[in-house]
């Protein structure tokens, strides 16, 4: 490893800016090291890089599989396996989420290149979830972690396309416990009718984006953004009429797995009692053999 490489943390919750690595000529030793370096900050700035779309490929399929959008088209780009969002398309992320939750195997970690910026705004914000869950009191805490939560590709019109994760998931590699829900993608807290889901949801959403879980990183072109979807979620500040594009790589994630298993079964009211019913069949349609599978698991 270099003697010039620099690591600036940017917030005391993640967020660290590294300089004095080429991301376009890594050996094994200097993976590793980013790897660590993530797992230890969650997100990871390099300035500086201004990687073609080859290098882009080459810097994820470092750290494992990639994976195309599962919904969106992609015409800006040649390379099936980079995803690009430009402003003047609508591509402004302004909602705080992870990348694909609603996928039976959520996006594990994204890197993002930016191809054009504007001069002032379109900053992005990153909040660690797993500060928001270690900063949660004792009974939430517990609470948290025997729910499970639907999340669905609405925003993409495809309602259709859900599943159903863990509100409180184990990363697979540093075993710390992080929130897995959040403002874009989660519809519902399975195990509560729709009132409580909502109550709760809605404070655990609010709660991830307090400030002292967050960084906020001022672009410059040609800066590569690395970050860990299994424990942070990121949000993009829309003040600005500048064009906006950013390249985006996507390195395949596994089944989140639970803190603990399911202690409830999932609330569905099967018979008719008013108005508010309509959520809970809602509920029973989007999950389908989904309740099946949760209730196997509860079982088990």
């Amino acid at each position: 490893m270099s003697d010039e490489l620099s690591v600036a943390r940017l917030t005391g919750a993640l967020g660290a800016e590294i300089q004095g690595l080429q991301l376009r000529d890594l050996n094994t030793e200097q993976i590793d090291h980013i790897r660590a370096l993530l797992h230890e900050h969650l997100v990871l700035f390099f300035p500086g890089q201004f990687l073609d779309i080859d290098s882009h490929v080459a810097l994820g399929s470092h750290f494992g599989p990639l994976e195309s959008h599962p919904n969106l088209d992609n015409p800006f780009t040649s390379h099936p396996q980079v995803f690009e969002l430009a402003a003047s398309h609508g591509g402004v992320a302004d909602e705080w989420h992870s990348d694909i939750s609603f996928s039976p195997n959520p996006a594990a970690i994204s890197i993002l290149n930016m191809i054009e910026c504007p001069h002032v705004g379109g900053d992005t914000m990153w909040a660690s979830t797993y500060a928001a869950y270690e900063a949660l009191s004792p009974p939430l805490q517990e609470l948290c972690a025997g729910l499970s939560a639907l999340h669905d590709a609405a925003p993409h019109g495809q309602p259709e396309i859900n599943a159903i994760h863990p509100v409180v998931r184990i990363h697979p590699e540093t075993g710390r416990r992080a929130l897995f829900v959040n403002q874009h993608f989660t519809r519902r807290l399975v195990e509560l009718s729709h009132d409580e889901s909502q109550l709760l949801l809605d404070y655990l959403v609010r709660w991830i984006a307090n400030p002292r879980f967050t960084v906020r990183y001022r672009w410059q072109k040609g800066t590569i953004a690395m970050w860990d979807n299994r424990c942070t979620q990121h949000f993009v500040v829309s003040d600005f009429n500048e064009q906006r594009v950013i390249q985006r790589v996507t390195v395949m994630g596994d089944t989140p797995e639970a803190a603990q298993a399911s202690l409830w079964e999932p609330y569905v009211r099967k018979e008719t009692v008013g108005a508010s019913s309509r959520y809970d069949q809602q509920l029973s349609d989007a999950l389908g053999r989904q309740i099946e599978t949760l209730e196997s698991n509860r079982k088990n």
